[in-house]
């Protein structure tokens, strides 16, 4: 045979695997080729990956075995949205499962931080940021802060262009900058004022957007091979510059908040500032003490800021789409919030928000359907067994989608992708208890969310603030779909016009 000849011979047969390949997987959600593995299904949803991966796992019945391309195992993992094994990963088996090396790896921004962190030094971090946020006075300061904010930026932004009626508004944009206002001046004890009262003053913030930059490239990273996605940062190209960049932009803004509140020393001490407490322990890590600081206000920056923003950017897409829902939270507040002397107060404290049955349930079934964090990652540290039945060898990493467990009809029935505030509300018209392996929203066990009440009161009180002031009409015709991104924000922003309510 000459060369023609064998080269002919390989391509019939080598075309010969390919179709058989194919048709045994043409009944397949994702297949699994031959040396490039399950990747190439993922590339090609990469514009809907949220949506890919919850039809994945209902196909698989919650819980999927991911394979990636031969030549690296840090793309294999075990992918699951399976509330008995969320709760067995979280709770039950919590000290088996840690962040691992790829953790680290792919969230090195976080650095020293809590989020990074396991075992004792997770521990003491804990204690030390739960003794700071869950202190009576930094509660009385946050919600003065977010009072102070929506008085003096919010409303009157948002109350100029209701009444010009004309302008189009990125909601989203809007929050986002609120939010981060809000975390900064609890952190570093200033406001920043990247949300101005007028909108002709708006302009691009470098260290606002670089949050949302860097939650792209956190998502590329667990998808693509590590080797590619090092190879692409060692060279500085596509997402892993723009990551760079962003990072760069962050810390140097990280930095002068820093160097001030140091500096500051006739700084009011009515007026809350986590950062001061945060470097006097800094001040006991020796060598790592700067990049301790500022690592940790780097966590708390993400934590405060997007996650805040985003769930509330969903929750006022989806009260403005359904007006049933919308009409029941202005009744609610008017029975409960209003008094004869005045229309409305926005400092209104946290026993009355208590009162708001209909809009926690809203709030709740909005974090459900579009949790802030789109997933979680751990690792096995020995071999185990899932309640599912499958098998966990030791470094193996596991993957829980939030976004997809809201979208489970076994845990939320039939009507699971419907918004219904009422499925929060028992017959009593208290609210219903959901255990938080289920309800993932501010994660499960040990590791679950710090910041969960304040949180709730936040999004209420800027949800009150809003929708008794003001009608959200999303512009006709706008696309509302995730991005692609380890926090789901939206990928075209929330562009909405607003008028002015009348009661």
């Amino acid at each position: 045979m000459d060369l023609f000849e064998y080269i002919t011979l390989f391509v019939v047969i080598l075309f010969t695997i390919i179709y058989y390949i194919w048709r045994c997987n043409k009944n397949v959600v994702i297949p699994n080729w031959p040396i490039i593995g399950m990747l190439p299904s993922v590339l090609h949803n990469q514009s809907h990956i949220h949506d890919f991966a919850t039809s994945v796992l209902k196909h698989h019945g919650g819980t999927f075995h991911f394979k990636g391309p031969w030549f690296t195992n840090s793309a294999n993992f075990i992918f699951t949205s399976d509330p008995m094994n969320v709760h067995h990963i979280t709770s039950k088996k919590f000290n088996n499962y840690g962040k691992g090396s790829d953790f680290h790896e792919i969230f090195e921004i976080l650095g020293v931080g809590i989020f990074n962190l396991d075992s004792d030094e997770w521990r003491q971090e804990r204690n030390l940021l739960h003794s700071l946020l869950k202190t009576k006075s930094f509660e009385i300061s946050l919600q003065q802060n977010i009072q102070q904010k929506l008085e003096n930026f919010l409303l009157p932004l948002i109350d100029h262009h209701a009444t010009k009626g004309i302008r189009v508004l990125d909601l989203q944009d809007i929050l986002e900058r609120f939010t981060f206002d809000i975390i900064c001046t609890s952190l570093f004890g200033f406001d920043p004022i990247s949300l101005p009262n007028k909108f002709n003053e708006f302009s691009d913030i470098a260290y606002v957007s670089a949050i949302s930059v860097i939650e792209d490239m956190i998502l590329l990273r667990h998808y693509t091979p590590k080797r590619i996605w090092k190879v692409q940062k060692w060279i500085q190209i596509g997402q892993e510059k723009r990551g760079k960049v962003a990072l760069e932009n962050l810390h140097r803004f990280l930095s002068k908040c820093i160097d001030q509140c140091k500096g500051d020393e006739d700084v009011d001490e009515s007026h809350s500032c986590l950062l001061k407490e945060i470097i006097k322990q800094g001040s006991e890590k020796g060598e790592i003490a700067d990049r301790y600081i500022r690592d940790t206000a780097v966590n708390l920056l993400v934590a405060g800021n997007s996650t805040i923003s985003t769930g509330l950017v969903w929750f006022f897409w989806l009260v403005s789409t359904h007006p049933t829902v919308e009409a029941k939270i202005i009744q609610e507040i008017k029975n409960n919030c209003l008094t004869q002397e005045e229309n409305l107060v926005t400092n209104l404290s946290v026993e009355e928000f208590d009162k708001l049955v209909y809009l926690h349930g809203a709030i709740c079934e909005a974090l459900r359907l579009y949790p802030p964090l789109a997933f979680q990652h751990k690792c096995a540290i020995k071999s185990d067994k899932l309640p599912s039945g499958d098998h966990v060898s030791a470094n193996t990493k596991l993957i829980y989608s939030l976004y997809a467990m809201g979208r489970m009809e076994q845990i939320w029935g039939n009507d699971c992708l419907e918004f219904k505030p009422e499925r929060w509300i028992s017959d009593r018209g208290e609210i219903i208890h959901v255990p938080s392996y289920k309800f993932i929203a501010f994660n499960a066990g040990p590791r679950s969310c710090l910041g969960k009440d304040v949180s709730f009161v936040q999004m209420k009180m800027v949800a009150v603030a809003m929708l008794w002031n003001f009608n959200i009409q999303v512009v006709e015709g706008h696309s509302v779909a995730p991005r692609v991104s380890f926090m789901l924000r939206m990928k075209h922003g929330l562009k909405v016009k607003v008028s002015k309510r009348c009661i």
